[in-house]
C-alpha cells in the first residue's frame, strides 16, 4: 500500500513542521522527503506547505488535505482491526484524550482490566484539557475523548455519560472528616489547595461563589491534581475534585477521603465518553468503548468515604 506510505509522509511533515525532522523520523533522507512532497504538490497543482526560515507550515489547501488524509489513514486502522479481529485477534492501538480526574485511577485501572482479556491490544493515553481532547479528536489523533461538563460540541459523539458530583478532599483526621455532605461555607475557614481556573470542577466553584456571600481564598492552585492530593496529606487543607477522580483506593493509599458538596451549592454536571461524529472506531477502541460505558453507566463512581 504505498500510497498510504505516502500519505504518512505528509501527515509527519504537517505534525513536526519540518522537512529535514520528519525524514530523520521516517527514516528516509529529507532530499527524497521533499521529492515526495513536491510530486503531491505537483499531481495537486498547488503547494500544500509555506516554506518558512525554519521549517514548513501548511496552507490552505494543505489543511484540506491533511484532514482528509488522516481521515484516510484513522480508517485503514481501522480496516486493519477488523481483518485482525476475524482471525481471532484483538490487535492495535487505542488512542484516548482523558482529563486529569481519570488518570490517576480509573483509566489506569479500566485499561489493565482490558489488557488482561486483550494482551496484544496497546494504549496511546493523552492527559488533557477540555480543549486539547476536542482537538485531538477533530485531529483524528485520538480514538477517544473523556470529558467533564461537554458543551454541547459540533462532531463530538456522545457514547456514554454519567453525572458527577463535585466532592472536597481532605486527610482523614481533618476537622470537617465525617460522613455525609457538605457545605461551601464550611470549606471557607480552611487553606484551600484549589485546581486552577481551565478546569470544569474549579469552573462550577468560582460560578458557586459567585452567588454566594463568602469568598474561597486559595493559598495554593495548581494544574497538578496529584500535587494538590499530595499537598492536602501536609497540613488541614481541602481541595476538589470529581467524584470519579477519588476512587476509594485512596483512604487506603494516601489516607485521604472526600465528602460531597451539598446539591444545594453545587448541582452535579455531566461527564461524557465521546468518539469524533461520522467515524467508525476501530474494533479495539470500540470494544474498550463499551467497557467504559458500562462502568459510567451504572452509576456514579464510588467516592472516598468512611464507608
Amino acid at each position: 500500500m504505498r500510497h498510504l506510505r505516502l500519505l504518512n509522509y505528509i501527515d509527519e511533515v504537517a505534525r513536526v513542521g519540518s522537512i529535514r525532522k520528519a525524514a530523520e523520523r521516517l527514516n528516509i533522507t529529507a532530499s527524497a522527503l521533499n521529492r515526495r512532497v513536491q510530486d503531491v504538490e505537483d499531481e495537486l497543482g498547488t503547494k500544500i506547505f509555506e516554506r518558512l526560515p525554519r521549517g514548513v507550515r501548511l496552507n490552505a489547501a494543505g489543511e484540506l488535505l491533511i484532514r482528509h488524509i488522516r481521515s484516510q489513514l484513522a480508517d485503514m486502522g481501522r480496516v486493519r482491526s477488523q481483518i485482525e479481529d476475524l482471525s481471532g485477534f484483538r490487535r492495535g492501538t487505542v488512542a484516548i484524550a482523558c482529563s486529569h480526574a481519570l488518570a490517576h485511577d480509573f483509566l489506569p485501572v479500566e485499561i489493565a482490566a482490558y489488557r488482561s482479556a486483550f494482551p496484544l491490544v496497546e494504549f496511546d493515553v493523552r492527559v488533557a484539557s477540555h480543549g486539547e481532547a476536542l482537538r485531538a479528536l477533530a485531529n483524528y489523533e485520538v480514538d477517544l475523548a473523556l470529558i467533564f461538563r461537554l458543551d454541547t460540541g459540533i462532531g463530538f459523539q456522545i457514547i456514554a455519560s454519567a453525572e458527577q458530583r463535585l466532592v472536597a478532599i481532605m486527610r482523614q483526621d481533618h476537622p470537617l472528616a465525617k460522613e455525609g455532605s457538605i457545605r461551601l461555607r464550611e470549606c471557607s475557614g480552611f487553606p484551600l489547595a484549589l485546581p486552577d481556573r481551565s478546569y470544569g470542577g474549579r469552573q462550577l466553584l468560582d460560578q458557586a461563589v459567585a452567588r454566594s456571600s463568602f469568598k474561597l481564598v486559595p493559598v495554593i492552585e495548581s494544574n497538578s491534581f496529584e500535587f494538590l492530593r499530595n499537598y492536602v496529606r501536609l497540613e488541614d487543607a481541602i481541595t476538589f475534585q470529581i467524584e470519579i477522580g477519588a476512587p476509594a483506593s485512596l483512604k487506603q493509599r494516601d489516607g485521604l477521603i472526600s465528602r460531597p458538596i451539598d446539591e444545594r451549592d453545587i448541582q452535579p454536571a455531566r461527564f461524557a465518553m465521546g468518539q469524533l461524529h461520522g467515524r467508525p472506531l476501530p474494533v479495539a477502541a470500540a470494544k474498550f468503548a463499551e467497557q467504559l460505558a458500562a462502568r459510567l453507566e451504572t452509576g456514579r463512581s464510588r467516592a472516598i468515604s468512611e464507608r
